[in-house]
């Protein structure tokens, strides 16, 4: 047992979800590399007389399933798997993937089902709306090797973005949700993007351990219809187990009208098809974790890079609704640090970030280097 599991699962109960005596817990693991970690949580769950239950779902049986099934029995299995999240209180998932590629070889039809009657109804309804919730990975040799580091090289940063520093950065997070939210235009000007909308009368909300490990983040929402312009993320991301690099929208009241990406264009263009509300965004959120420095290709890493934000295609979030609705929440990065090229940040016309910085006084404690 890595004693730093020990510290980690006692921060998930007690900080993330909040655990309370005779609550039902899910803890489901994907991938197996997690069951260590997964015990931990289920022994100190136990020790304050919650209820956890363990899920272990593997992916060459999902994978197996999935290419299989008809489509009933894929809504099917998405109903079973909603009655059982209903009777949950809390959910802690932890993902462990072998492979960029686990669901290689599911047509593409078949995942569109499972992310619409299974993703949707069991996670995006259910779970992420009626459960105390947290989601995070685990270190094994799949995220080491994505991170050019050593697997003790990795555990090292995982635990140390994982464990952070949480309370220091609930407290400055507070100026910048309070700006958020009494401001209506925002401007970004970066290479290859040119991008306005307004975000008044969307409440914004503070990240800190409470539903992502790791985290960092202030997360609003665009005015549905208010964007106009084009970006172009610079962060590569994952969707389906298809990479893409490079993707940029175009938007015209809200809508992107057009998207294109390096490679898999066709790919892409059908995600954003799944339904009328995957053409919209669902999320606009800074990223403020000040371990994570660069991108691995991992939505839960990469949307909390410190100078970047995410502008998220699908389901709004319930904290900050801006009434878009869809199967699909598609968080994709955008990193404005002078190395990745730069770029600005404007509310109400000021300048609230230059590559990658926050330069308004009240913000500066979010910059790394007062974080760490």
């Amino acid at each position: 047992m890595d004693s730093r599991n020990v510290k980690l699962a006692h921060n998930l109960i007690h900080n993330s979800i909040s655990l309370n005596k005779n609550d039902n817990i899910l803890v489901e693991v994907i991938g197996e590399d997690g069951i260590e970690l997964a015990n931990e949580i289920i022994k100190q769950a136990k020790e304050i007389n919650a209820k956890p239950h363990l899920n272990i779902i593997n992916y060459k049986e999902l994978k197996d399933f999935l290419i299989k099934a008809t489509n009933e029995e894929i809504i099917e299995y998405g109903k079973k798997d909603y009655e059982t999240m209903k009777k949950m209180q809390a959910y802690i998932g932890i993902s462990a993937p072998k492979s960029d590629r686990s669901l290689e070889g599911v047509p593409q039809e078949k995942l569109e089902i499972y992310n619409k009657y299974y993703t949707a109804l069991v996670h995006l309804e259910q779970r992420v709306k009626h459960t105390k919730w947290c989601i995070l990975r685990y270190p094994n040799k799949y995220f080491a090797k994505k991170s050019n580091m050593t697997l003790d090289e990795f555990k090292d940063f995982y635990y140390n973005v994982c464990n952070v520093d949480y309370n220091k950065m609930k407290n400055a997070m507070e100026p910048l949700k309070k700006l958020m939210c009494r401001t209506d235009k925002v401007h970004i000007i970066a290479p290859e993007t040119d991008l306005t909308f307004s975000i008044k009368g969307i409440p914004a909300e503070k990240y800190y351990g409470t539903f992502n490990i790791p985290d960092g983040e202030v997360a609003t929402c665009p005015v549905k219809n208010s964007i106009n312009g084009y970006i172009t993320y610079n962060a590569k991301t994952k969707y389906n187990d298809i990479i893409f690099e490079n993707i940029r929208f175009d938007f015209v009241n809200g809508k992107i009208v057009k998207a294109n990406a390096k490679e898999n264009g066709k790919e892409l263009n059908e995600i954003l098809d799944t339904d009328e509300g995957a053409r919209y965004i669902g999320e606009f959120a800074f990223g403020l974790n000040p371990y994570i420095n660069n991108t691995i290709c991992d939505t839960l890493f990469d949307e909390k890079i410190n100078g970047s934000f995410h502008f998220t295609p699908g389901m709004a979030l319930e904290e900050s609704d801006n009434g878009n609705r869809s199967a699909i929440h598609w968080d994709i990065v955008k990193i404005l640090k002078k190395e990745f090229g730069g770029g600005e940040i404007y509310f109400d016309d000021t300048l609230i970030m230059k590559d990658g910085k926050f330069i308004l006084e009240e913000l500066k404690n979010l910059n790394a280097e007062n974080l760490k």
